[in-house]
């Protein structure tokens, strides 16, 4: 097959590469040049035409959940939604339910909100509904219930908050209906627990939303075990459409049974496991990402560690013994500079290079801990659209001062580090193009703020397309393979409604996935 009459882009090891023809045969690329090269090359290929479409590879998403995207599609999502519309929201959701039915849903945001105060179980006991409503925050770092989901998971004033989590309590002592990253999995104990048929189901959803926008890969940022069993079985059926690469969550109670069963598929196989993922704090705008200071609006606060510094060395240390990559969300300069000194002391036993270790988010630390990373050949595997998200409370919760650190893209670059990029979906959106638009611009969907936050650390156009293609596949161990369109990779690649080195960067994220095709073969297609 030879596609023309397209501009084409792909990152090499060394630069950005333009040709205006690619042929590949039996899903495998052959050679991108121009069409009259390429018919010289391959006089029988058949044509097609691209109608002046732009070729980018296909992109790769280094973080996302896949089962959070699915399940929350049968679930009330709240994004950007006020308060007053986020209760309108809930009470709508509830009339389409059965008394004593979970109300489910995720999004909400107090941090624009008037007054930015976490919400309470009061404000949803006022709706004076008969089902139990339990609501994560859009990062996924807390969650708010009303008064019968406190009592279903026997949550009172007596509940003592475990370790790495808080239950929020009001001035009477009482529970205020917030529980923040640990305390959560209380109330997780008393939801009925989806099937296996459930985590296909949502997995199968959540692969059609990737697909249509331009996603051919995606490394799923903590699985347990029976969302890995799903991914096998539908490994097993040949109902995976693209790369996935699930994380082992190392919060698993059977963790190390897991382990010791192995990696799970190879690099060129449409389900390759061979990761850990590990929390180590919560999140920014729930305040619980692990500070080494004070949280600059919150001075008797801290955040959390989700684990004890020597588990979390023990944990890291079990997966590196079973040769498995360790992936380490890490947000607060606190929690990066534990999990550095951890992944240093791993090193000291044993060469820790070859794995690829990568610290997940990497959002806010020393300036000093950066150059940590290249001596260990660390990746950072950020996320854009979290800073474009955050700009609007990160100087409230760190101060300024702490922000040299913070979301410092362009640091990392010039020292060598590779970046992976990703969203963190659904705590952002699924689409890769604002990732790249957040990465060059700096800015959020309206443009602001105007000439970008904080610019010194943007990337240029090609370095962010090379975190969404090359190097997110580098983090994976799939580079060779995939991650650009060099002779003997995989044809993975999406066809686009606009060119993006050519628009004004503004317009990034405006771009349209028309196409995408896995192995050569096309798996989504817009429709007019």
């Amino acid at each position: 097959m030879l596609l023309h009459n397209i501009a084409g882009y792909h990152v090499s090891d060394k630069e950005l590469l333009e040709f205006t023809a690619i042929a590949y045969d039996e899903g495998v690329v052959q050679a991108t040049d121009s069409l009259t090269e390429l018919k010289k090359r391959f006089p029988q290929a058949k044509l097609l035409d691209g109608g002046g479409r732009t070729l980018i590879p296909g992109l790769i998403d280094a973080h996302g959940h896949m089962l959070g995207l699915g399940r929350l599609q049968q679930q009330l999502e709240l994004r950007d939604l006020g308060l007053d519309q986020t209760l309108a929201a809930i009470r709508a959701r509830s009339a389409e339910l059965q008394p004593g039915q979970w109300l489910l849903g995720r999004g909400w945001n107090q941090v624009v909100w008037p007054g930015k105060e976490f919400p309470t179980r009061q404000q949803l006991d006022a709706l004076e509904i008969d089902n139990p409503v339990w609501l994560s925050r859009i990062d996924g770092h807390a969650g708010w219930a009303n008064s019968q989901a406190l009592e279903l998971a026997g949550i009172t004033r007596d509940t003592r908050s475990p370790e790495g989590g808080e239950i929020i309590l009001d001035e009477q002592g009482e529970p205020t209906g917030v529980l923040i990253d640990n305390a959560m999995n209380l109330m997780a104990n008393a939801i009925p627990a989806p099937t296996l048929a459930d985590d296909k189901a949502s997995l199968e959803a959540a692969f059609r939303i990737a697909l249509s926008l331009g996603l051919t890969g995606v490394h799923d940022a903590g699985v347990a075990r029976q969302g890995l069993k799903a991914y096998r079985e539908l490994a097993a059926e040949n109902r995976i459409p693209l790369r996935m690469y699930p994380m082992v969550a190392i919060e698993s109670k059977d963790i190390e049974a897991l382990l010791s069963e192995g990696w799970i598929g190879q690099a060129d196989e449409r389900l390759f496991v061979r990761s850990i993922k590990l929390s180590a704090d919560g999140a920014l705008g729930s305040r619980g990402a692990a500070l080494i200071e004070p949280y600059h609006d919150r001075p008797d606060e801290r955040g959390l560690l989700l684990h004890p510094e020597k588990e979390m060395l023990d944990l890291l240390r079990l997966a590196t013994d079973k040769a498995f990559q360790v992936n380490v969300h890490a947000i607060g300069d606190r929690a990066n500079h534990i999990v550095l000194n951890h992944l240093e002391t791993l090193h000291k036993s044993k060469d820790q290079k070859p794995f690829r270790h990568r610290v997940e988010h990497a959002q806010v630390l020393k300036p000093a801990d950066i150059p940590r990373f290249p001596r260990l050949d660390l990746i950072a595997s950020m996320q854009p659209t979290h800073a474009t998200s955050d700009m609007n409370m990160a100087a409230d919760r760190v101060g300024e001062q702490r922000l040299e650190g913070a979301y410092a893209w362009r640091k990392f670059l010039e020292q060598g580090t590779r970046i992976a990029g990703g969203s963190d979906f659904p705590v952002e959106p699924v689409n890769p193009l604002y990732g790249i638009h957040a990465a060059v611009t700096r800015q959020n969907r309206a443009n602001q703020p105007n000439g970008g936050w904080r610019m010194k650390d943007a990337m240029t156009r090609e370095e962010a397309l090379r975190a969404f293609t090359l190097d997110a596949a580098y983090a994976s161990h799939q580079e060779s393979v995939i991650g650009n369109l060099m002779p003997g990779k995989y044809a993975d690649f999406v066809l686009l409604d606009r060119d993006i080195f050519k628009v004004p960067a503004e317009q990034i994220w405006e771009a349209r996935v028309l196409e995408t095709w896995v192995e050569g073969e096309r798996v989504y297609q817009a429709q007019d």
